[in-house]
């Protein structure tokens, strides 16, 4: 009878006592215990059915009269608890073969019970007649498929990113100064979409996906003999519909990058070493000639002299098309196992000319190596020093005729205090004619920590465009068109900007920039330059 009462107790506590979890984890552990309470049910159920017919086996046996064992030498320890003696004058305490019939229904009822259970766990349906046991168990497994999908969702996601930014600018240029000879405003805007997503695996290396789209309109204004451009925000898609209000979006870069782990670590993700592999339609500044401060005109300096090394960019020799890419491959090692002294070494070739806009042939490419190393100075703070070289058989001239130009730069960067950061660019051409041949460029900017806006900054950086020999040479003998006189000496570039923060998604920065001896004329006068601009990003 204890047994039943405790197969009882157990039925009641499995279809009454069941709760619903309310995160994961609690509807696992709770799936996990009612599993196993179902489990022990059944093994009971199993002893139950063996002591029943153990006991149906026995009651078979003949009954005991007056003390004696009617069957031949079956000793009275033997019989079933539920056959007793009778006497001739039974008591009200005497059992009776009562208890049989109870034990039968109940069995009867729990097999039902059990048989029940069974079919409707082996249907996917709810239904109103089924255990209440078998309707939570359901819910808890809808709770758990359903939170299953959302990770399956969320794990499809893992590894993708996106980035986009919406920048306007409004600059203005005094009388004589802009290419028209007098005052000129001009507003533009720029946007910038980019997804990275992965790209697969191969072994142990990884690969990752990049695209990067490019809208806006507005020209910017043209200052007048300008060796750089001081609006490279500006961006706008010529020759589709000339004169029209319209806006286009370019594929600006499409390219895959390949990670293969050096060295034997267990895992590849933790390696401290890698060989990078880049093919696609490249932006080269994302891997040469980076600069930590000096690298982005949506954020800081503007002037196109202090966003690249000029000899590169304003001076043409990286050959990409008119909105600065082209199709290429890039190759790089990377070495981070010693965390005071990273370092890389990266090689390029990229589509020059023609061939940028894949208008022509791709033979005779850019060519550029570089080695950068980031040691920590300054009582820890980081800094990045590189220094590259570069040869185009495809560049131009400053009379437009197609020649072979080379050179060498450097970039450098440094934290020299928690809030200011130091850059500084030098470039000198090798061989070809430009209209300048060396450029030096110096900056900073410092965060707004000490006076409470932690997230601004001001920046300011000075630059020096040497004229070339040639060039000096061609405006004396007056075979340069619109220019009267002789160039000489360096033009001069300024630039000084401050950041401020409205909040985590919009930036409103004031800018200034003053022109002196533009295009190498010492009888320039200094022009100035006001700008402002606000950017929207996320």
């Amino acid at each position: 009878m204890r047994r039943l009462a405790c197969i009882a107790a157990t039925v009641g506590s499995l279809t009454g006592g069941a709760q619903a979890a309310e995160d994961p984890a609690a509807l696992e552990a709770r799936v996990r215990a009612l599993a196993e309470r179902m489990e022990r049910l059944e093994q009971r159920n199993r002893e139950l059915e063996r002591e029943v017919a153990d006991w149906r086996r026995r009651s078979a046996a003949p009954a005991v009269q007056g003390g004696a064992a009617v069957a031949a030498g079956a000793p009275a320890a033997a019989q079933p608890a539920a056959v007793v003696q009778r006497s001739a004058a039974p008591s009200s305490t005497e059992p009776t073969t009562e208890p049989q019939s109870g034990l039968e229904a109940r069995v009867r009822a729990l097999e039902e019970t059990q048989a029940r259970t069974e079919r409707s766990l082996a249907s996917d349906r709810l239904s109103e007649s089924e255990p209440e046991l078998v309707t939570r168990l359901k819910a808890v497994e809808v709770q758990t498929s359903s939170m299953q999908k959302q990770a399956r969702q969320i794990e499809a996601l893992e590894g993708i990113s996106v980035a986009g930014s919406l920048t306007a600018m409004a600059q203005r240029v005094g009388d004589g100064g802009s290419d028209t000879g007098v005052a000129q405003s001009r507003l533009g805007y720029r946007g910038d979409l980019s997804v990275t997503l992965p790209g697969g695996s191969y072994g142990s290396a990884e690969g990752s996906i990049f695209a990067h789209l490019r809208f806006g309109q507005g020209q910017g204004i043209g200052v007048r003999r300008a060796l750089a451009s001081t609006n490279s925000t500006a961006f706008e898609v010529t020759g589709v519909v000339p004169d029209s209000d319209s806006s286009f979006a370019i594929l600006a870069q499409a390219w895959y990058q390949l990670s293969v782990p050096l060295g034997n670590e267990a895992v590849p993700s933790q390696s401290r070493r890698h060989l990078l592999f880049n093919v696609g339609k490249i932006d080269p500044f994302v891997f040469f000639d980076q600069n930590a401060i000096a690298d982005d005109e949506t954020v800081r300096f503007t002037n196109n002299a202090f966003v690249h090394n000029p000899l590169l960019d304003a001076g043409g020799d990286v050959g990409a098309d008119e909105y600065g890419f082209s199709p290429g491959v890039r190759a790089a090692y990377v070495d981070e196992s010693d965390a005071g002294l990273k370092w890389s070494a990266s090689v390029g070739a990229f589509g020059s000319g023609s061939a940028a806009n894949f208008t022509g042939s791709p033979g005779r490419p850019f060519l550029i190596g570089q080695l950068e190393a980031s040691p920590r100075l300054f009582q820890g703070l980081s800094g990045n020093y590189r220094i590259y070289a570069w040869r185009n058989p495809r560049a131009t001239d400053f009379d437009d005729s197609e020649a072979l130009h080379a050179g060498w730069g450097t970039s450098l960067d440094q934290r020299v205090t928690d809030d200011l950061t130091l850059f500084g660019r030098f470039g000198q051409r090798s061989s070809g004619h430009g209209r300048f041949d060396r450029a030096l460029t110096l900056g900073a900017e410092l965060d707004g920590d000490a006076w409470q806006r932690a997230a601004d900054g001001a920046g300011l950086a000075i630059g020096w465009l040497g004229i070339s020999d040639q060039f000096r040479r061609a405006t004396g003998a007056g075979n340069v068109p619109d220019f009267a006189g002789k160039a000489s000496g360096y033009a001069h570039i300024a630039e000084l900007y401050y950041r401020y923060r409205f909040n985590d998604r919009v930036e409103i920065t004031p800018d200034l920039q003053w022109l002196r001896h533009a295009g190498g004329d010492p009888r320039a006068s200094t022009r100035t330059i006001v700008g402002l601009r606000a950017r929207v990003g996320f």
